[in-house]
């Protein structure tokens, strides 16, 4: 069953900004009703145990870049596995979220909210070093280029894909062309350049359980 976005955010107390432009505008349902869905006004926040508090920083982090919990469960056992032989386990679980070809449309500026970019993937809107790509999690690497697909820039959903370039500031990990509507990988991102909304180190703490 989908969730509506507007009450993921409250009910995390964070903004995901799983509406995109919306969620900028005095239109965002957290900023109007900054208080739990259900509660007639914001009362005092109820004090968590520490997997209530964990459980929370999962479902932010979970929500913020568009997975089922099965995906991303994979990702953090993958990283949880490997621990011991890497020195920074939250930075390796952000190169992998980051680096997902969904999530680079949308830091690329095509797409306003990682909602709509997962759909633009998965419809064949784009290409990898030339090569139709629709699998959302398709991982990009260091000198990959991703473009948008000459048919697609006719369709309506990109009439004004320029602009939208225009609007997003790409993090420096990413070289974008907004006339050749592309963009280069150019290094992993570092764990800072994501601002991630949650904290790492009680999603592997939950998961570790």
């Amino acid at each position: 069953m989908r969730q509506n976005k507007c009450k993921i955010c409250r009910r995390l107390g964070t903004k995901l900004f799983l509406k995109g432009e919306r969620c900028l505008s005095a239109k965002c349902s957290l900023t109007k009703k900054p208080y739990v869905p259900g509660e007639k006004k914001k009362r005092r926040a109820r004090q968590l145990s520490e997997y209530g508090k964990e459980l929370k920083e999962k479902q932010k982090m979970k929500n913020w870049y568009n997975l089922r919990e099965r995906q991303f469960r994979k990702y953090v056992d993958t990283i949880l596995n490997s621990r011991g032989k890497v020195e920074d386990a939250g930075t390796l679980l952000i190169i992998a979220l980051e680096t997902r070809l969904d999530n680079v449309v949308f830091r690329m500026g095509f797409s306003p909210s990682r909602v709509l970019a997962r759909q633009m993937v998965s419809h064949g809107h784009f290409l990898v070093n030339g090569k139709p790509v629709n699998i959302p999690s398709y991982k990009v690497r260091k000198n990959d280029v991703i473009s948008l697909k000459p048919g697609s820039a006719k369709k309506k959903l990109f009439h004004n894909v320029s602009e939208s370039l225009k609007k997003q500031t790409p993090p420096a990990w990413l070289e974008v062309n907004i006339s050749k509507a592309e963009g280069k990988v150019l290094r992993d991102p570092s764990f800072e350049e994501a601002t991630p909304p949650a904290e790492v180190s009680s999603i592997f703490e939950f998961y570790s359980r």
